[in-house]
C-alpha cells in the first residue's frame, strides 16, 4: 500500500508540472503578443485595420493580454486570468468568423492556446480536477 501511496505521489508531481508547462508556454505567447500590442503597435496597424479595430487600440489590448497573462500565472489568480484569457481568445476567433475566415490560422491558434490554457491549470491545481473530473465513458 506504501508503494501504491508513493507512485500517486510520483505521478501526481509529474502531472502538476506539466500542467506548469503548459502555462509557461502559454504565458510567455501571451506576454510576447502584448508586447508587440504595446512596444511596436505600428507593425500591427495593417491586421488591425484588416479585422475592424482602429490601429490606434493595439496599445490597449495589449494591456488586456497583459492582463490576462498576469493574473492566469499566478495561482491564486489563475482560474480568472483562464476565464478572461477564454474571454479574449473566443472575441478572436468571433472576429475572425464574422470576417469569413473559418478555419484560419488565427482562430486555430486562438483555440489551441484556450485548449493549452484550460490544460495547463487542469493539470497543475487539483482543485480545477475536483470540479471538473474526467470520467470514462466505459464502465
Amino acid at each position: 500500500m506504501a508503494e501504491n501511496a508513493v507512485a500517486e505521489k510520483a505521478d501526481t508531481h509529474r502531472i502538476s508540472w506539466a500542467g506548469w508547462a503548459l502555462t509557461v508556454i502559454v504565458t510567455l505567447i501571451f506576454a510576447a503578443d502584448a508586447a508587440v500590442n504595446l512596444f511596436s503597435p505600428a507593425t500591427l496597424t495593417a491586421e488591425m485595420i484588416a479585422t475592424g479595430f482602429p490601429a490606434n487600440q493595439a496599445g490597449a489590448v495589449g494591456l488586456i493580454i497583459l492582463v490576462c497573462a498576469v493574473l492566469y500565472a499566478i495561482p491564486r489568480t489563475a482560474v480568472l486570468g483562464a476565464i478572461l484569457m477564454t474571454g479574449f481568445l473566443g472575441g478572436a476567433i468571433c472576429t475572425h468568423f464574422r470576417l469569413g475566415e473559418i478555419g484560419s490560422p488565427p482562430q486555430l491558434i486562438s483555440l489551441l492556446l484556450g485548449v493549452m490554457a484550460w490544460g495547463g491549470l487542469y493539470l497543475r491545481d487539483e482543485r480545477v480536477r475536483r470540479l471538473l473530473p474526467i470520467r470514462s465513458a466505459i464502465r
